[in-house]
């Protein structure tokens, strides 16, 4: 990859390639080891506490990475999956479990047949019976013409496993323990074939990464699309796979949706828009603006040029307008923001009006602090509420007011200078500038 990030941290739809391995791995066991080497501590900081982790100190290959887990191996059955393979899906996965239970295998290895097999093991076989996988630089000539490749992923038997580790050697092209080795001190091997070869791609450098991410990414917007949702323009929108959409939601052009966002139906979202690990209900509309880790409940209207920080809730009828922030806030039913507000730390009330200009001043040099909006208040244009500070239930703040201390319920606050006015002082300024020849 030519980076000081190890392949398997570098994102996909903004989801590092481990994850999405580590994520179908789940729905299939709750019991998780992974073999790191170079860069572990980077990778560890993406992986869940409930992940074993065993170190492989030397690159002695696959068989040795593998070893290197000895303790994790029983005489359970164990499946075995890539970092740099991340689109495996669990329907192969189970279908390949099944075929492994069902026919007693020692092991049951997951097949691809590809037009350009080069650089993958090619699958030897006798009437139509595993033989043995022979690793590319290892091939002759005619082994090298077989389209059957092994794609790395299988089950093995845990106890065989653990025997046929020790019986493999380095006498190879490349001087490694290849797993590979082991099925030729397997009892009885057998072979699934894969139909869509998108799962089984292999990531070796920035130009694959990219070539990946253009092919799932279409699969995701097929799926989307089948299920009722409008996308306009798929070339420039990106959903990752943990997204989940409602029907009849259309997605504009340059929507970038991930994390585990969940968007209902009847929604609009984009143009331009990000969003990232939010809940949205039905019949929101968001308008080039950026979401993440927000809650939005139903008919709320957000943008253009807002942004929701973490901890954002909005509840229904909610109307956030042109640059307005949100950050630690909660916005009450039928409230509204709409031009340039900062509201952070803070709790806004029922039918509550927030002028433009509105600032909640929440960090006082060593700490956050709240600001409590109660029902029905008017917050005039141009104030700053400096936090810890109450405003009461049907208040009114009037515009350029700088509040300092809590506001009685029914109560018209005004925290501004008198203004003064000077009759003719420019008339005045501009003699004395003429007589000074300025």
């Amino acid at each position: 990859m030519k980076s000081k990030i190890p392949k398997v941290a570098h994102k996909i739809l903004d989801k590092p390639m481990i994850n999405w391995v580590i994520d179908v791995a789940k729905e299939i066991t709750d019991e998780i080891g992974i073999v790191l080497g170079n860069g572990k501590d980077l990778v560890k900081e993406l992986l869940a506490e409930n992940v074993k982790i065993f170190e492989q100190k030397e690159r002695l290959g696959t068989g040795h990475a593998v070893l290197c887990a000895e303790q994790f191996l029983d005489d359970n059955d164990i499946l075995i999956l890539y970092g740099d393979v991340p689109f495996i899906s669990y329907h192969t996965l189970n279908t390949l479990v099944e075929k492994h239970l069902k026919d007693d295998n020692s092991s049951t290895i997951l097949s691809v047949r590809l037009e350009d097999p080069t650089g993958y093991g090619r699958i030897i076989k006798n009437e139509d019976k595993f033989v043995k996988i022979v690793e590319e630089k290892d091939a002759n000539p005619s082994e090298k013409q077989i389209k059957e490749v092994y794609t790395g992923i299988a089950v093995y038997k845990g106890e065989q496993l653990k025997k046929a580790l020790h019986h493999i050697t380095p006498q190879n092209a490349q001087g490694e323990y290849y797993l590979t080795d082991v099925f030729e001190h397997m009892e009885k091997v057998g072979v699934v074939d894969l139909e869509n070869e998108i799962e089984v791609m292999g990531i070796n450098d920035r130009i694959q990464l990219a070539e990946a991410e253009k092919k799932i990414r279409k699969e995701i917007l097929k799926k989307h699309m089948l299920n009722g949702v409008t996308i306009q323009d798929p070339d420039s929108t990106y959903i990752s796979a943990d997204v989940s959409i409602g029907p009849d939601t259309i997605i504009y052009p340059q929507t970038f949706i991930y994390g585990k966002t969940t968007i209902g139906e009847d929604c609009e979202i984009g143009p331009l828009t990000r969003i990232k690990d939010c809940i949205i209900e039905d019949k929101v509309r968001i308008i080039r603006s950026e979401c993440e880790l927000s809650r939005i409940q139903k008919n709320v209207s957000i943008g253009p040029f807002s942004r929701l920080r973490e901890g954002t809730e909005l509840q229904e009828n909610v109307k956030i307008g042109n640059f307005v922030e949100t950050k630690k806030t909660k916005i009450s039913c039928n409230s509204k923001a709409q031009h340039l507000t900062y509201l952070g730390d803070t709790y806004v009330g029922k039918d509550v009006n927030v002028g433009a200009g509105t600032i909640t001043c929440n960090y006082d040099g060593k700490k956050k602090n709240k600001t409590f909006i109660d029902d029905g208040a008017f917050i005039g244009s141009n104030t700053s509420l400096v936090a810890p500070v109450n405003v009461g239930k049907n208040s009114l703040i009037g515009a350029g007011s700088v509040i300092t201390k809590d506001v009685p319920d029914n109560a018209l606050a005004l925290a501004r200078s008198h203004q003064i006015n000077k009759e003719n002082w420019v008339l005045k300024r501009n003699s004395e500038n003429v007589e000074k020849g300025v």
